[in-house]
């Protein structure tokens, strides 16, 4: 794949903004778009649906008519399965226009859309498959006079709201239980990265997903993600975003008809570095390789370095010798390691907190400035900053961007301390060669993984979520299915 011209096969796609409505693509019902550039370079990419109430209304229709008439919940679980194995399959063959779709529209590196983002994809809808004629229901231990069964059931129309950082591999995530539970579900992307949903509810529909199972509307979200929330013919939603919109999110739940919400909220991640771990280089390349992948906007960044007081200083400068590897470059060159933030927004807010670090008297070790700005694209440098006080916005708020903080400790307690002290509780890590420590250290911890001597290790069989207002529920695993499904009692007298 390294010898495509990545450039002239963008300047060759053709994309289609339309929604996915009812197994075919459809523009708005007002017939309102908006246009899509790219981050990149603000090159046009598309004319793109900017979906209102009345289109998600159509979409919700249509998931509801095909739920309620068991064209697709009432298929045999193994039945469900070649379906969706058959979408992982047509993801992969369909891998380079996907990724080049994921790369122009939200700016990551075309080597990780490519090797990450849709192998990713196809993996977690093939488990899903897999996985949907293996989990079995339950009979409870009553008296020999009464069968009581505990069974599972899809849970109707399922609303989904993704971010646009891993546009593909959040969809994949909700899509893969709500589908193979047997719900229908409407989609709505992030309005900054919305063309691969899309093009994902088309090669559904052609690997025999049938119509109104799977239905997309881009959009804005005051206004098709806020209808989709508020539905009163939605069941339940998945939402992936900010902590900010999580709330907004319960909000339409109570305001309309209850719906169960799920929420995948931010995070401000701690990464503790102990001095009893004795190759504090491997430790200063993973934090740095996990903190600038996808130029920082990923919800578990590891933001926050907490680094025992003796060590510190070594690590630092270790630290800041690992960053210009990822000096940004253009996404579509295969050895592009940072990419382009996704819009211009996104940037100045990045640079904002960079300023903020230094107004707060934070020691700015390397990067901290825009770049690449002659492209018209949205690009910032790695940046480390030292000298980093518990209370800085730098410390406390998600950045979303290519930036980290160094803090310093001197005790056990200190570091569990500083480390909990956020609102988030997505994931930590913690890098010590005491095993006593380590299990003690993890379990203290309030966040949904911790990794030891490690960091964003990951697979599809362990659950993802967060503690505190880092979301509740779980994405990835059969955790998953919780949330799409209900469970059903069935008391059967036996005289």
């Amino acid at each position: 794949m390294g010898s495509l011209d990545w450039a002239a096969r963008a300047a060759a796609l053709q994309m289609d903004g339309r929604a996915v409505i009812d197994g075919r693509r459809v523009d708005a019902v007002d017939g309102q778009r908006f246009d899509k550039h790219s981050p990149i370079d603000s090159r046009f990419l598309a004319s793109v649906v900017r979906g209102q109430a009345a289109d998600v209304d159509a979409a919700v229709r249509s998931a509801r008519a095909a739920f309620e008439d068991r064209r697709w919940a009432g298929k045999a679980p193994a039945a469900r399965k070649k379906v969706l194995q058959r979408f992982a399959e047509l993801i992969l063959a369909a891998k380079e226009e996907l990724a080049l779709l994921e790369t122009l529209d939200m700016g990551k590196p075309i080597q990780y859309s490519l090797g990450v983002d849709v192998p990713s994809t196809a993996r977690c809808i093939a488990w899903y498959a897999e996985a949907v004629d293996k989990v079995y229901d339950e009979i409870a231990p009553t008296g020999d006079n009464a069968l009581a069964l505990i069974t599972r059931e899809a849970m109707g129309v399922v609303g989904v709201i993704v971010p646009w950082n891993y546009p593909m591999i959040m969809a994949a995530w909700k899509l893969g239980p709500a589908l193979a539970a047997g719900n229908s579900v409407v989609l709505k992307p992030s309005e900054k990265s919305p063309l691969t949903a899309c093009r994902l509810a088309e090669i559904a529909v052609e690997a025999g997903l049938p119509p109104g199972v799977f239905n997309v509307v881009p959009g804005y979200g005051h206004e098709a993600g806020e209808a989709l929330a508020l539905h009163m013919d939605v069941d339940a939603m998945g939402f992936t975003g900010s902590t900010r919109v999580g709330r907004r999110m319960l909000d339409y739940a109570g305001r309309s008809n209850l719906k169960r919400v799920y929420n995948e909220l931010g995070g401000k991640s701690a990464f503790l570095v102990f001095d009893d771990f004795d190759d504090i280089g491997r430790a200063a390349s993973t934090v740095a390789g996990s903190m600038f992948f996808n130029q920082g906007e990923s919800c578990n960044a590891p933001s926050r370095v907490l680094v025992h007081d003796s060590i510190a200083d070594e690590f630092i400068r270790l630290v800041a010798a690992e960053a210009p590897k990822y000096a940004p470059g253009d996404p579509l060159n295969m050895a592009t390691e940072l990419g382009a933030l996704v819009d211009q927004g996104q940037m100045n807010t990045v640079l904002g907190y960079i300023e903020s670090g230094h107004a707060e008297g934070a020691q700015c070790v390397v990067g901290g400035r825009q770049a690449r700005a002659e492209t018209g694209g949205f690009y910032v440098e790695p940046t480390v900053f030292a000298g980093v006080g518990a209370q800085m916005k730098i410390a406390r708020e998600e950045i979303f961007g290519p930036v980290m903080s160094i803090l310093r400790f001197k005790t056990e307690a200190e570091a569990v301390a500083l480390a909990n002290d956020s609102s988030y509780g997505l994931q930590a890590s913690v890098w010590s060669h005491n095993i006593n420590r380590a299990h003690r250290v993890a379990k203290a911890l309030r966040a949904g993984t911790v990794h030891v001597n490690s960091y964003d290790e990951d697979d599809i069989t362990v659950p993802f979520g967060g503690f505190k207002q880092s979301g509740n529920g779980r994405d990835k695993s059969l955790h998953a299915f919780d949330k799409y499904t209900e469970l059903k009692t069935t008391w059967i007298r036996l005289d």
